[in-house]
């Protein structure tokens, strides 16, 4: 796909709810890194994960909250945006379920939303 048709110019943004600590969000990066096919796009240079401070919607830091982006790189101007922001959406679920399994508590609540990359 044309970089002029949008879809490589979003990222996927994951965010947990207050309930969250530092280490559930490195515990769901590491395991979004694993889920097929992500792992398969990240091992061929297509797509991009990492963590940052998350920012409101002005841009402004929103305490020391954590998202992880997922962003498609050049390499991976083919991905098609929508599947892989369903994918993400199952990932999150499937870490909120194996999470459940592992540790007591109910796991944090994630939102899973596009984001242009202008808007970062």
């Amino acid at each position: 796909m044309a970089e002029g048709d949008g879809v490589a110019d979003q990222d996927v943004r994951v965010r947990l709810d207050g309930s969250a600590t530092e280490g559930d969000v490195t515990a769901l990066r590491n395991w979004l890194e694993r889920e097929k096919p992500l792992d398969d796009l990240l091992r061929d240079g297509k797509l991009r994960i990492r963590e940052r401070p998350a920012a409101d919607h002005d841009g402004a830091p929103m305490g020391t909250s954590q998202e992880i982006v997922i962003a498609i790189t050049s390499a991976g101007a083919t991905v098609v945006f929508q599947e892989l922001l369903e994918r993400v959406k199952r990932g999150v679920v499937a870490w909120r379920d194996n999470r459940r399994e592992v540790e007591n508590g109910e796991p944090p609540q994630g939102r899973v939303e596009p984001v242009n990359r202008d808007d970062r």
